[in-house]
């Protein structure tokens, strides 16, 4: 369903200007304070617990650890430049392990093992109040409900998505309107479909074949515009980057149709930007004892000693959490002229002179 027109006149056009949802897409280390603990649109705080250990990377340091419906985030409660924040979509398993923590001896904690940029991670947090699993259900837990909502965050192509014709609503998800007569311009001839419009995606279907189908989200659209093609008039929905950067195509006729169609699409383009809906909801066991709301994003610690260290970039400290892609510890030893002694493989993207900086030369964002 991809194509692109190297020669087109754009007619209309509804472009959203938001920065694109990198929260839960990748791994970042030593944000900012005030940056690690900003909820984008649509991100809500579901659980924090302090006195949370980050065992592999910084053991011996308390910290809070902060899970969101959209990553975790660990900081340390000393230094505001210490933190973690780990997208659920880079996690690829979550489990216990028995580790021997600094402050707390021989203990069970979580243990998560993670991928970001071809680079494999673990990560392991140590809840320090004695008898308290509060870390392993809260995250778990939300984690589960991440990747079991996969649709309201992903672009899907010939997905299970339909039943004889009705699409499977998702939970809190209503249906607006249904538009017959769409043609999608993947191939040379088209194909007829119909257009799903609910208020978190946008679902198109062949009328001879509903598993040919594509649901797409809005929150993965650049776009909605009307373009002047060989076809005539089209819609053109242009998707971020996150989604493949893809550029889809469809013709509705008459034009006043077509126009009344982008219309509704641009209209709820825009609601749905800004208040997303990422489709994680978890309430812990005090929220439910106490009938308490979902948390509001806490208060940012003092930490005015280390306001200028707001670019502060990624320490070598990350190193702590990297593994090899063979799964193995240790890579097999190599000679370093610059040193003159045999050192282990170093992963891809390090280098003897960026180990020994205290202060990254590059920032990160």
């Amino acid at each position: 369903m991809l194509f692109i027109w190297p020669h087109t006149q754009l007619i209309s056009n509804t472009t959203m200007d938001l920065f694109e949802t990198w929260e839960d897409q990748e791994i970042q280390f030593d944000l900012s304070i005030s940056k690690a603990l900003k909820m984008r649109n649509g991100e809500k705080i579901i659980d924090r617990l302090e006195f949370i250990e980050d065992t592999k990377g910084n053991s011996g340091d308390k910290g809070v650890l902060v899970i969101t419906n959209l990553r975790t985030i660990w900081h340390s409660m000393t230094l505001a430049r210490i933190s973690l924040s780990i997208g659920y979509n880079c996690i690829q398993d979550v489990s216990t392990r028995i580790v021997n923590s600094r402050l707390k001896g021989i203990t069970e904690a979580i243990y998560i093992q993670a991928k970001y940029n071809g680079l494999r991670y673990e990560f392991v947090f140590t809840n320090l109040i004695p008898g308290n699993t509060r870390h392993f259900t809260s995250f778990i837990g939300v984690f589960k409900a991440y990747n079991s909502s996969r649709l309201y965050r992903e672009l899907k192509l010939r997905g299970a998505i339909l039943k004889n014709g009705r699409l499977r609503l998702l939970m809190f998800e209503k249906m607006y309107s249904a538009v017959n007569g769409v043609w999608n311009l993947s191939s040379e001839q088209g194909n007829l479909g119909t257009f799903i419009v609910t208020n978190i995606r946008l679902v198109w279907y062949a009328e001879s074949n509903e598993t040919f189908n594509i649901s797409l989200p809005y929150i993965h659209i650049n776009s909605i515009k009307i373009r002047e093609s060989k076809f005539g008039e089209v819609l053109v929905i242009e998707t971020n980057g996150y989604s493949g950067g893809f550029t889809l195509g469809f013709r509705i006729d008459p034009k006043d149709r077509l126009r009344s169609v982008t219309k509704e699409l641009s209209s709820l383009f825009r609601i749905h930007a800004q208040a997303p809906e990422f489709g994680v909801h978890f309430v812990t066991t005090d929220q439910i004892e106490s009938n308490e709301p979902v948390l509001t994003p806490p208060t940012l610690p003092n930490y005015d000693e280390f306001e200028d260290e707001s670019t502060i970039g990624v320490s070598n400290t990350l190193a702590a959490y990297s593994v090899s892609k063979t799964g193995k510890e240790d890579g097999l030893p190599q000679y370093d002229s610059t040193i003159g002694l045999a050192i282990e493989t170093l992963p891809d993207g390090y280098t003897m002179a960026s180990l020994w900086e205290v202060i990254p030369s590059t920032n990160n964002k």
